[in-house]
């Protein structure tokens, strides 16, 4: 077992989720977090209602996940309405009571000295899972740094709702023993403004000091299995299909370009429902656009489909692209803009508040829009694709800026503090 650096003790951090598996914003956040924790000497165990860690360092917990039947039914019951019913409140609370056993239970296993929740107290699609934790904080007085990505009031569906009490309560609480983190300057500000909680700002990141290895064998053949032809534009709109990603712009901007391309879409819609999908279906086709959906063969983790065909991650997906399209209404932080920078891709980005506010000025270099397609940026993305040299240049830039502001050294300096203030390790 390991041994913290700073104190020569061994600790233990548990983080605590309704979800840590797969390519989820919070999920890949938890991993580099967890590199983070184990440089510094910690060992790291699991707490979530789905997990892709080992067994031996997981505890699962059926009704931490927000999908669990009894959790939708508390949370279509809790919002969209002014009022709850009594059996609604009974409910919650019978659920929050056996996961904060389930919780102390992880705690003891596993001996944890301190707490991560991954947006288990911001975001409240699991009451009950936020309440407890919430309890069993106050209970014990363990050491707790909050890990909030997206709050409930930057979502319109939560502000009408029959739980103001809990919300006020639990996301996120105001206990002494939690430090808090933000992921924007924007939530640093609201959560002060709103609650009186001071945070850390400590922005989403990428191993931008271990640049990606080129394409293996196994993904030497993507642009074929996406029926790439040789003198085809590959432009990779690498998110799920929902409102707020602002698909419409990419389809126009690929129309515009007046040039032979694939738009490549590489996630479903996911628990948004499929109306959005059929909307953006629709209009390639009004638009003209050769677009794909391929999260069939784009997965997690490489594979075969029921029928044979090889599947992808997406970081599989990328050396291949041509441009990376981000037109974004709406974002937290923005891992795909990190991630275009990390695969040295120029990128098409919408001026979103987060990145108008805290990744702009950096001085990043980015087809930008503002809104809506102009004739300015189909222009710079038409001098990109063809310009080499300008194409370099401005993926160079962006990658040594990424480096310095959004790079494992960031997460570990501003980690490592909160470490030390929240164990009051001594260095020996």
């Amino acid at each position: 077992m390991k041994k913290c650096r700073f104190c020569g003790k061994m600790h233990n951090v548990g983080f605590v989720s309704t979800r840590i598996a797969g390519t989820d914003g919070v999920s890949l956040e938890i991993t580099k977090w967890a590199d983070v924790f184990e440089n510094e000497g910690f060992n790291c165990f699991y707490f979530a209602g789905e997990l892709d860690r080992p067994d031996d360092v997981s505890y699962f917990a059926e009704e931490a996940h927000f999908t669990h039947p009894d959790i939708r039914d508390v949370y279509h019951k809790s919002f969209g309405h002014r009022t709850r019913d009594r059996a609604v409140t009974t409910k919650m609370h019978q659920i929050k009571q056996r996961l904060k056993t389930e919780l102390y239970a992880f705690i003891e296993k596993f001996r944890i000295d301190v707490i991560v929740p991954q947006n288990a107290l911001t975001i409240p699609l699991n009451m009950p899972l936020g309440i407890a934790i919430t309890e069993l904080i106050s209970e014990l007085g363990i050491p707790t740094i909050a890990h909030h990505h997206d709050f409930f009031w930057e979502r319109q569906e939560f502000l009408v709702n029959a739980v103001w009490e809990y919300l006020n309560m639990a996301f996120p609480p105001h206990l002494p023993f939690i430090k808090h983190v933000v992921i924007n300057s924007s939530g640093d500000n609201q959560l002060s403004l709103r609650t009186g909680i001071s945070a850390t700002v400590i922005p989403n990141v990428m191993d931008f000091e271990n640049p990606p290895e080129s394409p293996d064998d196994y993904a030497a053949d993507v642009r074929q299995a996406l029926e790439m032809e040789d003198d085809e534009l590959l432009i990779l709109q690498p998110t799920r299909v929902v409102k707020r990603k602002g698909i419409e712009h990419a389809i126009e901007l690929v129309k515009r370009l007046g040039l032979k391309a694939k738009l490549v879409i590489s996630h479903a819609s996911g628990d948004e429902g499929y109306d959005y999908e059929n909307r953006v279906r629709e209009y390639s086709k009004m638009m003209d656009v050769n677009t794909l959906f391929v999260s069939d063969i784009i997965g997690e983790q490489r594979g075969k489909t029921k029928d044979g065909r090889k599947i992808y991650t997406l970081y599989d997906i990328y050396p291949f692209a041509d441009l990376v399209t981000y037109p974004s209404n709406i974002e937290g932080f923005g891992n795909a803009f990190l991630e275009a920078i990390y695969f040295r891709k120029p990128i098409l980005v919408n001026n979103y508040s987060i990145y108008r506010t805290d990744i702009k000025p950096k001085g990043f270099d980015t087809i930008e829009i503002d809104g809506f397609v102009t004739e300015e940026a189909v222009e710079l993305t038409r001098k990109v694709l063809d310009d080499d040299k300008l194409r370099g240049k401005m993926v160079d830039k962006n990658y040594k800026l990424a480096t310095k502001y959004y790079s494992y050294a960031v997460l570990q300096q501003k980690l490592s503090a909160l470490i030390l203030d929240s164990l009051q390790c001594n260095n020996k």
